[in-house]
């Protein structure tokens, strides 16, 4: 099967691939030290008329993919990585779905809130102790899944838990499956069997939805950015993306890759080591080529696809750096584009770089990851970032 008969043939959750594009330009700032370095302007949202900046010829800019906007709470790369996993599993019967993650994690809040929507039950194991006042994504799992706490000690071991959860939640007369499993073996039910003795039929999606399954609806979206104008004209494009686990790479890279596409992916690696992504994206394309049998064995070779750099200021997964709130403060102000700090960021001051480096003749596309509820949790843990005296005057 060719990739292009695999995502025709493929369920989704979402009604349309579409999503939105924005050009930025990066124009140097004229504020007085220790002002930022740039300043940017959103070509595709401002006018000429009330002061749209940029748009000369020659301005380095880069376009942004408005995944952020896919869907009101649960968006981004989390969407996209359940498009072609949580049809699948409703259609193999599945009446409960139990994910985990941290406390604030974007991942459980979308499966909460998508299995919420399409009639499936959400269980969430997340990471430490309930908040004193929940907000951000700890908030939407709280409203649209059945939430259990598991302290950092249990959680260490995270498919035992799940596991230990999942028969919790089956009980005696019902099934636990792994979402792996129903995928590599196309495991099938009849759904009314299922409805008529009222058993439970539970899947334990891992953290991350780091499946191959979930490598499809990254393809759509390259399948449907390859279709505009935008992206047709250049046949050299430059993705960047920031990377948690690493799916959302890989699948950017296969779909450009089986598409025929001249297009790089560049990942800023933000939760792992080099020798961990490397592995991920073996293990992911290992499972590719089995969902796809020998059509694309020929277009994905055994090197790697995917182009992993560090972030400009490594450090500790989900530590936040002196000014990188306040950059995010700016980019909003000027582009009405919101950041976070911890992914997005990341993804956007690489893009930078490389639209004014030697390489411009290259489009350069950032994918906005989204995760931007994130900037609650933030808000609680870094108060005095947020304050009036540190919002100041734009």
């Amino acid at each position: 099967r060719t990739v292009g008969n695999i995502l025709s043939a493929t369920e989704w959750m979402l009604p349309s691939p579409a999503t939105q594009v924005h050009t930025i330009s990066v124009l140097p700032s004229h504020s007085p030290s220790p002002a930022p370095q740039f300043a940017f302007s959103n070509l595709t949202t401002a006018s000429k008329s009330s002061g749209g900046k940029g748009d000369q010829q020659g301005t380095p800019r880069f376009d942004v993919v408005r995944d952020d906007l896919l869907h009101p709470l649960a968006n981004g790369n989390k969407a996209r990585k359940l498009d072609a996993l949580l049809p699948l599993l409703r259609r193999r019967g599945a009446t409960d779905v139990i994910t985990c993650g941290g406390c604030q994690s974007a991942h459980a809040a979308a499966v909460a809130v998508h299995c919420a929507e399409w009639g499936i039950r959400p269980h969430l194991l997340l990471r430490g102790e309930q908040l004193d006042v929940p907000t951000g994504y700890n908030l939407i799992s709280l409203m649209f899944g059945n939430v259990t706490y598991a302290s950092r000690s249990v959680y260490a071991h995270r498919d035992e838990m799940l596991y230990e959860h999942a028969k919790k939640v089956a009980g005696n007369s019902g099934t636990v499956l792994w979402a792996d499993d129903i995928v590599r073996d196309n495991l099938a039910v009849d759904e009314e069997t299922v409805l008529e003795n009222d058993s439970r039929r539970v899947v334990i999606i891992k953290e991350g939805a780091g499946t191959v399954q979930a490598l499809l609806g990254v393809m759509r979206l390259v399948e449907h950015l390859s279709c505009l104008s935008s992206f047709h004209n250049d046949e050299e494009v430059h993705i960047v993306v920031d990377a948690g686990t690493g799916t959302t790479a890989v699948g950017l890279a296969l779909g450009a890759v089986c598409l025929g596409l001249h297009w790089r992916v560049t990942a800023v690696m933000l939760a792992d080591t080099l020798e961990r992504y490397q592995e991920q994206e073996k293990s992911l394309i290992s499972d590719f080529k089995g969902l796809c049998h020998e059509d694309c064995h020929h277009l994905v070779g055994t090197d790697g696809l995917v182009h992993w750099v560090d972030r400009s200021s490594p450090r500790r997964f989900g530590k936040v750096l002196g000014g990188e709130i306040a950059s995010c403060r700016q980019v909003a102000r000027q582009t009405g584009i919101l950041l976070d700090p911890v992914y997005t960021l990341a993804a956007w001051e690489q893009a930078v770089d490389l639209c004014r480096g030697d390489g411009r003749e290259a489009k350069v596309a950032m994918i906005h990851t989204g995760g931007t509820l994130g900037l609650f949790g933030l808000a609680q843990r870094y108060p005095q970032h947020f304050a009036a005296t540190a919002n100041g005057q734009a």
